[in-house]
Formats: C-alpha cells, sequence, structure tokens
C-alpha cells in the first residue's frame, strides 16, 4: 500500500527523471498506448479529471528508492489533473498527485522479458493498481500466456479476469483487441469498448460516418426531390389528359348537337315538302 509518511524529504517532480531511457524493442511499445491515448483525447475530450501516460516514469513509495521508477507502456490515472498546473508532465509522481494511483496500466510484453508477469505484477499491487493489462501477441506461447490477459485486484492479489473486450466499471470502459480501422497494413491493436462491447470510434470514424451520413441524407433528399418532380409531372398529364379528355366530349357533344340539328331541319324541310304537297293536290282536286 501507498504511504505518505515517509521519514525523509521526497524529491520532486523537476528533480526526477521523465523515464529511464531505455529503448523499446519494438514501435507496438509506443504505438499501441498511443492508439489507446488519442481514442482516449477524443472520448473524454470535455473531461479533465484523468491523465494517460505512454512510457512514463511512475514513482512511488513502496520500493526501495524512490529515485527508481516503475515504467509501463501506458497507464491511466482518474480523479487527477488532466495538465499537473497547466503544463505537462515529464513523470508521474505519486507524491504530487496526492497518492492517486494508477486505476490501470498496460504492459507489452517484448522479446526481451521484462518481468510483466513475475515482478511488475508484484509492483502494480503493491501500488494498488485496480487494472492491470497484459498484450504479448508474439510471444504468448513462449510465456505460456494468453496473448491478452486483464487482470483485478482483488483482496491484494491479481486474479485473471475472463471476457474480451474486458467491461471495467470503474473506468466507464471496456478494453480489447481490433483491428486498427483503414490500416492496409492490417495490424491488431488495444481499443475501447463500450458497455455493449462495441468498439469505440475514433474522430476520423466518426467525421466519416457523418459525412456518409450527410450524404445519404443528401441523397435521399435528392431521390424525394426527384419523386416529387415525377409526381407533379404526373399530375401535369393526368390533367392534360382529362383536360383532352373534357375536349374531346365537347366536341362529341357539339357533333352530336349538330347531327340533332341536321336532323331536325331534314325533318322541317320534309314537313315542309309535304305540307306543299298537300297543298298542291288539295289544288288540283278543287280543279277537277
Amino acid at each position: 500500500m501507498l504511504s505518505s509518511n515517509l521519514p525523509y524529504q521526497l524529491p520532486s517532480s523537476e528533480e526526477l527523471p521523465g523515464s529511464d531511457e531505455t529503448p523499446v524493442d519494438n514501435e507496438e511499445q509506443n504505438f499501441i498506448p498511443n492508439v489507446l491515448l488519442f481514442l482516449l483525447q477524443y472520448l473524454w475530450r470535455e473531461r479533465y479529471d484523468w491523465f494517460f501516460g505512454v512510457d512514463m516514469g511512475i514513482y512511488h513509495t513502496t520500493g526501495v528508492n524512490v529515485r527508481i521508477p516503475v515504467i509501463p507502456d501506458g497507464f491511466l490515472s482518474l480523479g487527477v489533473e488532466r495538465r499537473k498546473g497547466g503544463k505537462g508532465r515529464k513523470s508521474y509522481v505519486l507524491w504530487e498527485e496526492n497518492y492517486v494511483p494508477p486505476i490501470l496500466t498496460l504492459e507489452m510484453v517484448s522479446e526481451t522479458p521484462g518481468g510483466e508477469y513475475t515482478e511488475k505484477l508484484s509492483i502494480y499491487a503493491k501500488l494498488g493498481v485496480l487494472y492491470y493489462v497484459i498484450y504479448n501477441p508474439l510471444f504468448w506461447r513462449r510465456d505460456r500466456h494468453s496473448p491478452f490477459e486483464v487482470y483485478r485486484l482483488v483482496d491484494g492479489v491479481y486474479q485473471l479476469q475472463a471476457g474480451e473486450p474486458f467491461w471495467m466499471p470503474e473506468i466507464g470502459l471496456g478494453i480489447g483487441r481490433c483491428l486498427l480501422p483503414d490500416d492496409p497494413l492490417k495490424r491488431e491493436v488495444l481499443s475501447w469498448f463500450d458497455a455493449r462491447g462495441d468498439r469505440h470510434l475514433s474522430e476520423a470514424e466518426v467525421e466519416r460516418e457523418q459525412a456518409q451520413a450527410e450524404r445519404q441524407r443528401a441523397e435521399a433528399e435528392r431521390q424525394w426531390a426527384e419523386a416529387e418532380r415525377q409526381r407533379a409531372r404526373a399530375e401535369r398529364q393526368r390533367a392534360e389528359i382529362a383536360q383532352q379528355q373534357t375536349e374531346v366530349e365537347r366536341e362529341r357533344a357539339d357533333v352530336e348537337r349538330q347531327r340533332a340539328e341536321m336532323a331536325q331541319q331534314q325533318a322541317e324541310a320534309e314537313r315542309q315538302r309535304a305540307e306543299r304537297l298537300a297543298e298542291r293536290l288539295r289544288q288540283l282536286g278543287e280543279e277537277i
């Protein structure tokens, strides 16, 4: 456990080196923790009570020398300043952080074993780190472990947890493996997940999805406008056809009227002819 009652003067962060300057064995040791950091900077962009360190020394009081830090590949602390005193940290010094230990540490196993399953396990337990994540994608068979393991501190002892992505309610995030989105190299990385087990999208992915949604919305509006134009065109054609039908009906009625008038005129002519003929016959009869 951490102790703030020490019989000697503790050095300040200005007096302590930022790291041990030990080079990493491969680029993933820096790349993957930074993937987590950059995603967290987007997810928690409105929060200022957290800090995620990458390859940064953690100075503590549980060892034999407070000037010798433990340096995880990545770690997350909650309830601390995002930027210490408005400035970036060179290291994470427990006695300058109100003895708030990281809630999560990440170690990536490389070709040269670094005590990830032994010494560091013990150090992080003494620090009170709640979650300890070990990522070992290349040498897990050599070390007789799984490629991805999450340990939870229970009564001072780390217990291996099951499930991936693994949900951490105290953090409000899950962690697990995935393929790096839009990566031509198809690299496997670690990422943050939500409570449903869905991977949190990066800012670039969200922007692409929003742009795609906007394109789909614009396309839907274009199709709707085109459908409206076609509907208006169909209405116009229907009105034109109705007008033409009305015109045809009017012309047919005119023809019928003219035919009736002609028939009436013919009948009148026949009547007049019959009258003249009758009058002529009457006159002939009188003459006889």
